[in-house]
This record gives structure tokens, sequence and C-alpha cells, in this order.
């Protein structure tokens, strides 16, 4: 029996087709949004569905973007 490799917030880090996106990581499963309303409504479901589990929730901006950090 193969093990199921767990997905973290690194890999999620690692791997382009994640640039340029919201990115909520819970209980392993990666949930996507394209603007932080829409980060915010899958926030909510996932709360819900697992109550016990905290997610991890990032944007990573697209390769070559400025971030202004004051």
């Amino acid at each position: 029996m193969e093990k199921k490799k767990v997905i973290t917030m690194m890999d999620v880090f690692k791997n382009p087709r994640y640039r340029g996106k919201h990115v909520i990581l819970i209980s392993g499963k990666v949930f996507t949004a394209n603007t932080g309303e829409g980060a915010s409504d899958i926030l909510e479901k996932v709360r819900k569905r697992y109550p016990k589990e905290t997610p991890e929730v990032a944007y990573l901006p697209k390769a070559h973007s400025l971030i202004l950090w004051m």
C-alpha cells in the first residue's frame, strides 16, 4: 500500500500553477481563488467542512510582481 503524500504550503509555493492566486490549504487539500472575495467564500465553506482544522491562507504573486512592503 502506497502512502499518500501530504501537501504542504511549501509544496504550493514551489508549484508555478498557483501563481497569481489566493490559496487555502486545509487537511491536505488545496483550494484556489482568483480574488480575495472568492477566497473569503472558500474559507467560509472549508471552515464549516473541517471545523477542527486550521486553514493556511496565502496569496502567491505572479512571477515578476513587485510587492510594496511598509
